[in-house]
C-alpha cells in the first residue's frame, strides 16, 4: 500500500511532502516525484528530503511521516529516529512514524539536518528494514533586513568637482538565502543628499550630481537605504550614513577688505624696523591660502615681507625718513597666492591691491653744522678780539629754533651767538702752532638738543724774531796765516718759520775801513777768511780768481794727515737725502707748508757725504799735478734734492715762460720781496 503526506500550506505556498514507501521489489529505481524531488527506492525503503519552514512558532510542528510497506497497522512496528538533532530538535511517533520539530528553526544558523530512520518489529525486537538516511532542509523566509557592515562611511572629494565624479561605494548584505526568491536581492536609494549626490541602485556607488563650493559648505551627511526583495511590498530595509567632506582647491584669490591702511613712522626709526601690518583674506585654507605681498610702485623707502604664520604683510623701512624733507608717503601694495595650479589660473587673473598712507612723525633733532669740521688760520701776534672764522649750525626741525654757540675749555678763543670765533689772548706760533677746539651748538628752546663740531685753528708765522747766532764764537788765527785761509765757520738761527731754508746776511763791523778779514756767504753758513790784502800771497788756484764763492770747508786738524777724514764737519755738508720729484711753482701755500713740515722730519744720511768726501780725497791723492804740500780743496755737493723741489730759475726758460707769479702774493709776507721782484720783472717784460 502506497502512502504520501502533504505538508500544510506555509505562507500561501503548498508543499508536497514525499513519503517513505516500503516495497517488495528489491530493485533500485529512480522515480520522479510530482513536486520535483527525487525518490529513491531501495530494498523496500523509499527516502528523500523533507522541507520545513524556518521560524515556525509552533511548539510541535509536524514535518512528515515515515512508514514501511510491511507495516500492517497492528501496532507491532516501532519507528526510531537517529542522527544529529534526533530527540532534541526532531522527534518521531514510534507507532505512526510521524516526525515533528519541537524547536524553532533558523536557517541562518543551520539550514540542513541529516537523519537516519529505523523500523523494528516489537514482537521480535529485530529490524524490519535496513537504516535509511534522509535530509531535512530548513526552507528560507525573508526574516533578515539588509545591513551595512563597513560603517561608518566617510569620503573626501575636491570641491567644484564636475557631475558624475565618483565619491564612494557602500555595500549592504542580507543574511537570507540568495537562491530563495528575492529575499536577498537588494536595491539602494538616497534618502538624504539631493541634489548634490546620487547613488546607483544596484551597485551602491555614490556620485556627484552638482558642483559644490567648500567655502559655502564644507561637508555633507548623506543617508543611504538598502531594501531586499528588490523593493517589493513586504521587503525589509536598512540604512546607513555617509559623511562627505569637500577638500579645498585654490579657487579664491586673496583680497584686501580695506582699501586704505594708515601707518605712522618716526623719523628716528632705523632701517629694517617694522612700522605696521597689512592683511588680506583668502577663503581658501592651507597652502592654498599662502600669499605674498609686494609694493607695486617699487618704493625705495619702504618694503613689505610676509609673515608665514599669520599671512600678514609687515611694512618695513628700507631708508631713513626725514620729516623736514617729506612728512608723508602714499604707496600701493598688492597680494597674490604663492602657488596656483595652471587649471585654476582663471580665478587669479587680477591681483588685489590697497593703498597705504604713511605719516612721518617729527622728532626733535639736535642742530646740524653745515660742515663736518672747520679749519681756520690766523697770524700770530693778532690783537685781542681778532676775527678767526665763523661756524654755522641750523635746527633741522620744522620750528627752526635759534642756536647758541659755545667753546669747550678754551682761554684763547671765544664765540658769539652768530658762530663767530674771536681771540681772547695774543697768539705766539712759537709756543703753539695749532689749536684743536670743540664748538657746541645748542637749541635755544630745547637746551638738551646740542651737537659739537671740531674746529682747527692754525697760527701763521710772522717775522717777529731776529736771527741769533747758534753759539758764542771765539776765533784764533796764526800770525803766519795765508790770505784766503778759512779761520772760522759761523751760523745763525731764526725761531720764525720758513718754507725754505732761512737766508741770513752777515757783515763785519770794524773800526778800520781796510779790514783784514772778509765774510763769504755760503747760503746759511759763513766763512770768516783771513784776507791780509797788503800781504796777500799768490793763490794756489789762480783759475778761481778773486771770488771765493764756492763751498769751502774748514780743515785744520793736523793730527791724522791726509787720510784722516774725521775732521771734516759732515754736518755742514748735510742736506736732504731723498730725491724728490720736481713740483710746479703753482702749489698752494698750504701744500708748501706741508712739504716743509715733512722735510723737517727727514733725517740726513751721513753715508752719502762720507762716500762723496772719500771720492774727492781719492781724486786729490791720485792727481799728478797736485802740489807737494797741504792744499785747500773746494767742493760743491748740493745733496740729493729737496722735498719741495728746486726753486732755481735755470729750467724756467723752457717750462715756465708764461708762468704767472701772482700766487707769491698769497704765500705771506716772507714772499713779499719775491713777489715784488718777479712782479716787477713781469711788468717790465710786458
Amino acid at each position: 500500500m502506497n502512502c504520501c503526506l502533504l505538508l500544510p500550506f506555509m505562507l500561501g505556498i503548498p508543499l508536497l511532502l514525499p513519503c517513505l514507501i516500503a516495497t517488495e521489489n528489491s530493485k533500485t529505481e529512480e522515480v520522479k516525484h510530482p513536486a520535483g524531488s527525487h525518490l529513491r527506492v531501495r530494498r523496500g525503503w523509499m527516502w528523500n528530503q523533507f522541507f520545513v519552514p524556518e521560524e515556525m512558532n509552533k511548539t510541535r510542528h509536524h514535518i512528515g511521516q515515515l512508514r514501511s510497506d510491511l507495516d500492517n497497522g497492528n501496532n507491532s512496528f516501532q519507528y526510531k529516529l537517529l542522527g544529529a538533532g534526533a530527540g532534541s530538535i526532531f522527534v518521531i511517533d514510534e507507532r505512526t512514524g510521524d516526525i515533528y520539530a519541537v524547536q524553532k528553526l533558523d536557517r541562518e544558523e543551520r539550514s540542513l539536518y541529516t537523519l537516519r530512520a529505523q523500523v523494528i518489529d516489537t514482537t521480535t525486537g529485530r529490524a524490519m528494514e535496513p537504516e535509511s538516511e534522509f535530509v531535512i532542509r530548513v526552507s528560507d523566509i525573508n526574516d533578515n533586513e539588509p545591513k551595512f557592515l563597513d560603517e561608518p562611511y566617510e569620503a573626501i572629494v575636491p570641491e567644484m568637482s564636475p557631475e558624475g565624479t565618483f565619491v564612494i561605494q557602500v555595500t549592504a548584505s542580507d543574511a537570507d538565502d540568495p537562491s530563495s526568491g528575492n529575499n536577498a536581492r537588494l536595491l539602494y536609494s538616497l534618502r538624504q543628499g539631493q541634489p548634490y549626490f546620487s547613488i546607483e541602485p544596484t551597485t551602491g556607488v555614490i556620485r556627484i550630481s552638482s558642483k559644490m563650493d567648500r567655502e559655502l559648505q564644507d561637508e555633507y551627511w548623506v543617508i543611504i537605504q538598502a531594501k531586499d526583495m528588490i523593493g517589493l511590498p513586504g521587503a525589509l530595509s536598512g540604512t546607513t550614513s555617509v559623511l562627505i567632506k569637500l577638500s579645498d582647491v585654490n579657487d579664491n584669490k586673496p583680497i584686501f577688505k580695506d582699501s586704505l591702511f594708515r601707518l605712522t613712522v618716526s623719523e628716528s626709526a632705523s632701517v629694517g624696523m617694522s612700522i605696521g601690518k597689512i592683511m588680506a583674506y583668502d577663503n581658501d585654507i592651507g597652502e592654498n591660502a599662502e600669499m605674498d605681498y609686494s609694493i607695486e610702485d617699487d618704493s625705495k623707502t619702504f618694503d613689505v615681507i610676509t609673515n608665514n604664520e599669520t599671512q600678514e604683510g609687515i611694512i618695513i623701512l628700507k631708508k631713513r625718513v626725514d620729516f623736514e624733507h617729506q612728512n608723508h608717503y602714499r604707496i600701493r601694495a598688492k597680494v597674490k597666492n604663492r602657488r596656483v595650479d595652471e587649471q585654476l589660473r582663471k580665478y587669479h587673473t587680477e591681483a588685489s591691491t590697497t593703498f597705504i598712507k604713511i605719516q612721518v612723525e617729527d622728532v626733535d633733532e639736535p642742530p646740524v653744522f653745515l660742515l663736518p669740521y672747520y679749519l681756520f688760520e690766523i697770524f700770530e701776534g693778532s690783537p685781542y678780539g681778532s676775527f678767526v672764522g665763523t661756524v654755522s649750525a641750523t635746527d633741522p626741525d620744522q620750528r627752526k629754533s635759534p642756536i647758541r654757540y659755545s667753546i669747550t675749555r678754551s682761554k684763547v678763543f671765544s664765540i658769539d651767538d652768530n658762530g663767530t670765533v674771536f681771540t681772547t689772548n695774543p697768539l705766539d706760533r712759537e709756543i703753539s702752532a695749532w689749536y684743536n677746539l670743540s664748538v657746541t651748538a645748542t637749541e635755544k628752546y630745547s637746551i638738551e638738543q646740542s651737537s659739537a663740531v671740531p674746529v682747527y685753528v692754525q697760527v701763521l708765522d710772522i717775522n717777529d724774531h731776529a736771527p741769533e747766532f747758534s753759539e758764542y764764537y771765539e776765533t784764533y788765527v796764526c800770525e803766519n796765516a795765508v790770505s784766503g785761509q778759512v779761520i772760522q765757520t759761523i751760523s745763525a738761527v731764526d725761531r720764525d718759520e720758513s718754507i725754505e731754508d732761512h737766508h741770513f746776511y752777515f757783515n763785519v763791523s770794524v773800526v778800520e775801513n781796510n779790514s783784514s778779514f772778509t765774510i763769504i756767504d755760503n747760503q746759511g753758513f759763513i766763512f770768516l777768511n783771513l784776507g791780509l790784502k797788503q800781504r796777500r800771497k799768490q793763490t794756489l788756484f789762480p783759475e778761481k780768481g778773486e771770488d771765493f764763492r764756492e763751498n769751502i770747508f774748514r780743515y785744520d786738524d793736523e793730527g791724522g794727515g791726509e787720510e784722516d777724514t774725521e775732521a771734516f764737519d759732515i754736518v755742514e755738508l748735510q742736506g736732504g737725502t731723498v730725491m724728490r720729484e720736481r713740483k710746479t711753482r703753482r702749489a698752494s701755500r698750504v701744500e708748501i707748508r706741508s712739504l716743509y713740515r715733512q722735510s723737517l722730519q727727514v733725517g740726513p744720511d751721513s753715508a752719502v757725504f762720507r762716500k762723496f768726501i772719500l771720492e774727492k780725497l781719492e781724486e786729490a791723492n791720485t792727481d799728478p799735478c797736485a802740489p807737494p804740500f797741504d792744499s785747500l780743496q773746494t767742493y760743491a755737493f748740493e745733496g740729493t734734492g729737496s722735498l719741495a723741489g728746486s726753486l732755481s730759475s735755470l729750467g724756467s726758460a723752457v717750462c715756465d715762460q708764461d708762468e704767472n707769479y701772482d700766487y707769491l702774493n698769497e704765500l705771506g709776507p716772507r714772499f713779499k720781496r719775491l713777489a715784488c721782484m718777479f712782479g716787477s720783472a713781469m711788468q717790465s717784460n710786458n
